[in-house]
C-alpha cells in the first residue's frame, strides 16, 4: 500500500505532499484543482506509462508546471542560466517482505523508506548542445524536451522496470472515449485482458479466418479477376483486394461490442462507462493492488450509481482505491472520514480538524461541506432569509446570480460558522460569513471569532457595528424607506417599528425575504451585507 506520495513540478501541482489512508482515499475539489493530475502521476511513477504508452515516447513541454517553465524561461532570457527544471513523483510504501528491496534514502527527504521514484530531468550528456541551443536561442518559448531523460529508481538506488516492480497499479477512466476506426478503443483494450490467453488466441484465429474468406466471396473473386486483367499491361504480378490480415490481434480495431443487440458506441453514456469501469475492474482487480478511478459517477443516475458504488467496494475490498469526484452521494456513501479536500495547491482531511469539528462533520451529510468546496468562493449565512437577501444584493450590483461567479450562498444550521471556517482556513479558502450582531458586538462577534478569523487573509467577518438593530430584518428597515417596503410587502404600516414587528415574526421572515428577492423593485443594502459580496 502507498503511505505517501511525494509530487514536483507535474502539471498544475507545483509541490504536493500527500499522505493515503491503506483503503479508499476520495479526492474532492473544484476542476483544475490537480485531482487527476494526483491519479495520472501515480500511475506514471508505478508503471512508467502515459496515456497507455511507455512515458518516454510521450514526453513533451507541457508536462511541466507552468509557473516554473515560466521562471525558468524568464531567467534565461535574463541570461541567468539556471539548472532546467525537472519532474519528481516519489511513491512511499509500506514496508513488507515484498518491498524490502526498494528500502533506501534515494529520495527527495532523504527519508530511510520503502518506495519508487520516477523522474524527467535534464540529460548531463547534453550539456555542450544545451548550451549552444541556450545561446543561440533568442525567443526561447519551452522547455528544449529534446535533452530530458527519464530515470526510474527505487529508494535503494536500484533501476526499476515493470518485472521488477512488486506494486501492479491500475487507472480507470471510464469518461475515456478514443475511437479506433469506429470502436472505442478502452472498452476493445478492457475486453482483451478480460479473456483468459486461450480466448484471446481463439478469437484472433476466427477472425484472421473471416477474413481471408473475404476474397473467396464469388462477387469479391470477379472483381479481383477484372483488377488483374486491368493491370496486366503495367505489372506481371496479380493484383486483388482483401481484408488485411497482417495484424496479429486485428479484431480489436475492427470488432466491436454489443448490448442487447445495440452497438456499444450507440448505447447511452452512463451505460457506457459503467460497463467500461465493471469491465477494467473484472480484469485487473485481482492482480493490482493499487486502483485509481476517475468520476465513476458520470452520466449515471442515483440508483445506478448506487449499484456501481456497491460493487467498487465489493471487488476492491483488501485493495487501495483512489476515486476523484464531485458527487456528495459518493463521499456519503464510502465514508467522509476517508475524503482529502483539494483547494488550489493545499489540501486537507477532516482527520486535521480538531476532534469536535470532525465529529460534527462525520454527522453531517456531505452535501453542504462539497459546496464549500467547489464554490470559487462562498458565502455562508444564517437562514433561508439571509441567503435571499444576499443573492438580492448580487442581482442589484452585478445584475447575475452569485453562482454564475462561481459564489455559492450556503446556509449553514445550528450557527456552526467556526465548523467550516476550520476547513477555509486549512485549504486558504476564500469565504465570507454574513451574520447579526443580536445586540452585542463584542460577544456575539468579536469574542466568538476573535483576532484570528477577524484578521484573516482569506475570511472575512461581516457584521453591523450598530446594535439598535441587531438582525437582518431591523437592518433592512433602518436603510429603506418605509413606503418601498409597504409596497413590496403590499402594506400600509406606519412606522417602522410596525414594519420591524411584521417581519420579524416567525411565520413572516422567509416570506418577507422571498418578496424582496421576487420585487422588480430595487433595494438598499445594509452595508455589512454589500461588504460580503465584493
Amino acid at each position: 500500500m502507498i503511505e505517501k506520495v511525494i509530487i514536483q513540478n507535474y502539471k498544475s501541482i507545483n509541490y504536493l505532499n500527500l499522505k493515503l489512508n491503506d483503503e479508499m482515499n476520495i479526492l474532492v475539489g473544484n476542476n483544475e484543482q490537480g485531482k487527476s493530475t494526483i491519479l495520472e502521476a501515480i500511475n506514471l511513477a508505478l508503471t512508467s506509462t502515459l496515456n497507455k504508452r511507455n512515458i518516454h515516447n510521450e514526453l513533451n513541454p507541457f508536462l511541466f508546471n507552468k509557473n516554473i517553465v515560466e521562471d525558468y524561461i524568464k531567467n534565461i532570457r535574463k541570461g541567468k542560466y539556471d539548472a532546467p527544471p525537472s519532474i519528481l513523483i516519489e511513491i512511499y510504501l509500506k514496508e513488507n517482505d515484498q518491498t524490502a528491496f526498494l528500502k533506501g534514502t534515494n529520495n527527495s527527504i532523504k527519508e530511510n523508506a520503502c518506495g519508487i521514484r520516477l523522474s524527467v530531468e535534464f540529460d548531463d550528456d547534453y550539456t555542450e548542445e544545451y548550451e549552444q541551443y541556450i545561446n543561440q536561442s533568442n525567443n526561447l518559448k519551452n522547455i528544449p524536451i529534446e535533452y530530458y531523460k527519464v530515470n526510474w529508481y527505487s529508494f535503494a538506488s536500484n533501476p526499476i522496470t515493470s518485472r521488477s516492480n512488486p506494486v501492479k497499479c491500475v487507472l480507470i477512466d471510464p469518461t475515456e472515449g478514443k475511437h479506433w476506426s469506429g470502436t472505442d478503443r478502452y472498452i476493445s483494450s478492457v475486453i482483451g485482458e478480460t479473456l483468459d490467453p486461450k480466448q484471446r488466441a481463439t478469437l484472433n484465429f476466427n477472425f484472421r479466418d473471416i477474413k481471408e474468406k473475404f476474397s473467396e466471396i464469388d462477387s469479391i473473386a470477379q472483381i479481383n479477376r477484372t483488377l488483374s486483367e486491368k493491370t496486366g499491361e503495367i505489372s506481371d504480378k496479380e493484383l486483388a483486394i482483401s481484408l488485411d490480415i497482417s495484424q496479429k490481434n486485428g479484431w480489436e480495431s475492427n470488432l466491436t461490442a454489443y448490448l442487447d443487440d445495440i452497438p456499444f458506441d450507440f448505447i447511452g453514456k452512463g451505460e457506457q462507462n459503467s460497463v467500461k469501469l465493471k469491465l477494467s475492474l473484472e480484469s485487473t482487480s485481482e492482480e493490482a493492488q493499487v486502483i485509481l478511478i476517475e468520476e465513476p459517477e458520470n452520466h449515471l443516475s442515483y440508483s445506478n450509481m448506487y449499484k456501481l458504488i456497491n460493487q467498487i467496494s465489493e471487488k476492491c475490498e483488501g485493495k487501495q482505491l483512489i476515486i476523484t469526484t464531485h458527487s456528495t452521494y459518493v463521499l456519503n456513501k464510502l465514508g467522509l472520514d476517508k475524503v482529502v479536500l483539494m483547494n488550489n495547491g493545499h489540501h486537507m482531511t477532516l482527520k486535521d480538524l480538531k476532534e469536535e469539528t470532525y465529529n460534527y462533520f462525520k454527522k453531517l451529510p456531505g452535501y453542504d461541506t462539497l459546496r464549500l468546496l467547489l464554490a470559487d468562493k462562498a458565502i455562508l449565512v444564517e437562514g433561508p432569509s439571509d441567503e435571499l437577501i444576499v443573492q438580492k444584493a448580487y442581482i442589484q450590483k452585478y445584475n447575475k446570480l452569485p453562482i454564475e461567479d462561481g459564489v455559492d450562498v450556503i446556509t449553514v444550521r445550528g450557527l456552526s460558522f467556526k465548523r467550516f471556517l476550520e476547513i477555509a482556513d486549512l485549504l486558504k479558502k476564500e469565504v465570507s460569513v454574513v451574520t447579526d450582531n443580536d445586540g452585542d458586538v463584542n460577544k456575539n462577534i468579536i469574542d466568538k471569532y476573535g483576532d484570528y478569523y477577524l484578521n484573516h487573509p482569506t475570511i472575512n467577518i461581516c457584521y453591523s457595528e450598530d446594535t439598535k438593530y441587531p438582525t437582518l430584518e431591523p437592518q433592512l428597515v433602518s436603510v429603506n424607506e418605509l413606503s418601498v417596503l409597504n409596497q413590496i410587502f403590499e402594506k400600509d404600516f406606519k412606522t417602522k417599528e410596525e414594519m420591524i414587528k411584521y417581519m420579524t415574526s416567525s411565520g413572516n421572515k422567509t416570506e418577507c425575504a422571498m418578496r424582496i428577492f421576487d420585487s422588480n423593485q430595487e433595494i438598499v443594502i445594509p452595508e455589512y451585507i454589500n461588504e460580503a459580496i465584493k
